[in-house]
């Protein structure tokens, strides 16, 4: 029988993360560190978690507005890319239609001249069986 430890495990890390909540909690334990060993008064302590608080906070509103930026540049290529992708299509439908149009003139042209020649046909035809007529007219005759 196996033994409980001997049971396989998984451990599972993630990429990235950290950014401000890290941060912050390190701010937090450095700001309690610096309570816990540093020989100072109350007033002056004060004075200096004032100052952390400060800097934190220039720092947190720094990366928010660096954070900012970012999705902005993003949304601005997202937009730019969705806008060409519009063109793309406007263009292709656009090229579409010319290319229909153009066909369609040149079955209407083929068409007509594909009608006068059958017309013209028929004439001839016409002609063919008068004359064979009034020929055969003159052969009986005779």
């Amino acid at each position: 029988m196996r033994d409980q430890d001997d049971a396989p495990y998984v451990v599972i890390e993630r990429d990235g993360g950290g950014g401000l909540g890290s941060f912050a909690l390190g701010a937090l334990v450095g700001a309690g560190l610096a309570l816990l060993f540093a020989p100072k008064s109350g007033a002056e302590t004060q004075e200096d978690l004032k100052e952390h608080a400060r800097r934190f906070r220039s720092v947190a509103e720094e990366r928010v507005r660096e954070a900012q930026r970012q999705v902005e540049e993003r949304l601005e290529e997202v937009r730019e890319g969705v806008q060409m992708s519009f063109d793309g299509v406007k263009d292709a439908v656009n090229a579409g239609r010319s290319a229909a149009s153009e066909a369609r003139t040149d079955l209407e042209e083929k068409l007509q001249r594909s009608k006068a020649a059958y017309h013209e046909g028929v004439r001839a035809a016409q002609g063919t069986v008068a004359v064979k007529t009034e020929e055969e007219q003159e052969a009986e005759a005779l």
